[in-house]
């Protein structure tokens, strides 16, 4: 047998290489035929961008408050008025309303915590009865024994010293160890933490 060499030139092989390139000639493209006879386009795949992550909050902190409209199932309807501000002191009017069907005693004062944006108890703050650990407040007339009827309202006083922290909530109780409400606040109460708030007794809404 007479081996034949074939002798490649550096021309005929750079135009070999070239025409394998333009011509799609090669195992790659015989395969590509087999597998897609009719030259169909192949299909480009494409890979879904994953959803942006959100930062999504937390729920809010939720805190029960006395509802908005209607008599609560107590019988018993709180308010509070606006803040009145002079010389540093703060007053507040708290108020009381039998919206029940039965007559409500009172004999003395309410029993007050301040609570801050998230429903917490605001640090440090005091609640006295009495004016005498708020300076400037005005003397406290002492309690005395009371009977709201249906439909009739009372009232206690609220002072406190300026402070740069705010409480948004107050949980009252009529008195001390009955039922607490809690009451959001439309006028919040700058009393800041360390400080003290005193109260007067409950007083038909109409005294003087």
């Amino acid at each position: 047998m007479i081996a034949i060499r074939l002798q490649w030139t550096r021309p005929a092989a750079l135009a070999c290489v070239l025409a394998l390139a333009t011509s799609g000639c090669g195992l790659s493209a015989e395969l590509d035929r087999e597998s897609n006879p009719e030259r169909r386009p192949t299909p480009v795949q494409t890979h879904a961008a994953p959803p942006p992550v959100s930062a999504t909050p937390g729920p809010s902190p939720s805190v029960p408050v006395q509802q908005a409209q209607g008599c609560p199932p107590s019988g018993l309807r709180f308010g509070t008025g606006l803040v009145n501000a002079a010389m540093g002191l703060r007053a507040m009017t708290l108020t009381l309303t039998n919206c029940g069907t039965r007559p409500y005693e009172l004999n003395g004062y309410p029993s007050i915590s301040v609570l801050d944006g998230e429903g917490a108890l605001l640090t440090g703050v005091r609640t006295v009865q009495g004016t005498d650990k708020v300076f400037m407040a005005p003397d406290d007339p002492g309690p005395s024994p009371l009977t709201l009827a249906p439909g009739e309202t009372a009232r206690a006083g609220l002072y406190w010293r300026m402070a740069a922290e705010d409480g948004t909530y107050l949980r009252v109780a009529p008195e001390q160890g009955r039922d607490v409400t809690t009451v959001r606040l439309d006028d919040p109460l700058d009393i800041g933490p360390e400080n003290t708030l005193g109260t007067t007794p409950w007083v038909p809404a109409s005294a003087s």
